[in-house]
């Protein structure tokens, strides 16, 4: 079951909270979807899930995170952060909504003031009824800071080089299962 905060109080930094649960995804905004075929049958899907579920596959992509939970669940906070010493990045963010479900399992956050980018970036591990098993990222985002503004058309091709990144991570640890 997909679960879905309640916009009581939004935190985020922009008006579109919850659109990469469905599609179109909205106007004014860079759109990223991008599908890894990462492994085969119950074993690799649930390997694949607790990766995503648990930001390991983050991690081992290289990204540091913090997260107050173990698995993410609407309303966690994490910052996301990327580089060395004073050249690191940090990108707060807060989880949207998340997905339990026996044929899907991910996760969507949004980002918070600081963030370099204003939008929602989605993770999700989904087994097809013949076993194939799918990782796919989707987003949409527009620059919210003086360098990824500088960064330009740069920003959504390095988007997609790391969403290819993160998936074959995601394969490597359902391979393992």
């Amino acid at each position: 079951m997909t679960r879905l905060i309640s916009a009581g109080r939004d935190t985020v930094s922009y008006p579109d909270r919850g659109a990469t649960a469905h599609r179109p995804l909205p106007a004014g905004y860079n759109h990223l979807h991008h599908r890894t075929r990462v492994g085969h049958g119950r074993a690799a899907f649930e390997a694949a899930g607790t990766a995503v579920t648990t930001f390991h596959a983050h991690r081992t992509s290289g990204m540091r995170v913090r997260a107050a939970d173990g698995a993410v669940r609407p309303g966690s906070r994490v910052v996301v952060g990327i580089g060395l010493g004073p050249l690191r990045i940090d990108a707060p963010c807060e989880v949207i909504w998340t997905a339990y479900e026996p044929a899907r399992v991910g996760f969507a956050y949004g980002t918070l003031t600081g963030h370099p980018e204003c939008g929602e970036e989605s993770f999700m591990v989904e087994i097809d009824p013949d076993g194939t098993v799918w990782f796919t990222v989707t987003a949409f985002s527009r620059p919210n800071s003086w360098y990824t503004r500088l960064g330009g058309p740069v920003i959504p091709f390095l988007q997609l080089r790391y969403a290819r990144w993160l998936g074959r991570h995601v394969r490597k640890l359902a391979a393992a299962a």
